[in-house]
């Protein structure tokens, strides 16, 4: 059954130009963290009433929002000061931060090391400033900084083979990173379309799935490889969130502002789902089948739920 809308939660209106980035949920508290980069802090909304509760701010240019379920952790990545932020769920206010490289955006963990990867996007203008920077959590610092070939974009964590993957954007690559005492860049993915963004990895076909501003989503073999499928998209892609219960994949589509939903068992796009210009971005939360879409203009957030 396709989402279907619930109702708006209006959020605090933006203080500058832009608007939301990455989210994520905390399950066991039920609350949701956005971030509100136009005002430089995180948005906090309870799920089990959809409703806002609070806003936590001094967190410049925040653009990544990570949950770590096992560890009962929120991380952010503060892309205005070169620094991630590390709290509990609750404890908002009792953050600390912790140096990393130029203008950290994605975000990646490893909750067994308690291992921290965080994806600078840099200056194209400062020679060795696109790297990723690996954090060690236990003792709150930065263990190693690694080059990358590009702008860094989406990262996520590969608990099976214990690798990082990052997409870059150009050239059009998906990096594999081992973050143990010699951290380093293992494996590349070349990618058949322009500026790798969003990206999922799709556990029973061990699959990449790789949303790229080519209006493209590339599938391919973790292990070998080997492009196994594109799937036409809406437009430039965003933020992307699997639900592996039901095969879906979304993804974020700010122009013309749609939510796409794929079908990753045949690869193919099965409905788009209107949200609002500029709409880059989203939540999901696969236990409610509840999608919690971010409106910059109308500075709310679209909630949707599967009522099946």
């Amino acid at each position: 059954m396709p989402l279907t809308l619930q109702k708006y939660i209006d959020l605090p209106a933006n203080r500058a130009g832009g608007g939301f980035d990455h989210a994520d949920i905390h399950a066991a508290s039920k609350r949701l963290y956005v971030a509100h980069t136009a005002n430089d802090a995180v948005d906090i909304i309870d799920c089990r009433e959809d409703r806002y509760l609070e806003s936590i701010d001094g967190l410049g240019g925040v653009a990544g929002v990570l949950v770590s379920e096992e560890r009962g952790l929120v991380f952010t990545s503060n892309r205005g000061e070169d620094t991630v932020s590390v709290f509990a769920p609750g404890a908002e206010r009792e953050r600390f931060k912790i140096k990393v490289g130029m203008r950290p955006n994605g975000l990646a963990f490893d909750p067994a090391r308690g291992i921290l990867l965080a994806a600078n996007v840099g200056d194209a203008a400062i020679a060795g400033s696109r790297t990723v920077s690996i954090v060690d959590l236990a003792r709150r610092v930065r263990v190693a900084e690694i080059a990358v070939p590009g702008p860094t974009r989406w990262a996520m964590y590969d608990p099976l083979h214990k690798l990082f993957y990052v997409n870059i954007g150009a050239p059009a690559l998906i990096i594999a990173i081992r973050a143990d005492d010699s951290p380093s860049i293992v494996r590349e993915f070349a990618v058949p379309a322009s500026g790798p963004h969003g990206l999922a990895l799709d556990a029973v076909s061990k699959r990449l799935l790789c949303a790229c501003d080519a209006a493209l989503l590339v599938a391919i073999d973790a292990t070998t490889g080997q492009v196994v499928a594109e799937v036409g998209l809406s437009g430039k892609p965003d933020v992307v969130m699997q639900d592996p219960l039901t095969s879906r994949l979304y993804v974020a589509i700010g122009d013309p502002g749609v939510i796409d939903v794929i079908d990753t068992a045949a690869l193919s796009r099965i409905e788009s789902i209107a949200t609002e210009a500029g709409a880059h971005t989203f939540a999901f939360d696969p236990r409610q089948k509840t999608l919690y879409a971010f409106l910059p203009s109308s500075h709310r957030a679209m909630v949707l739920r599967d009522l099946a």
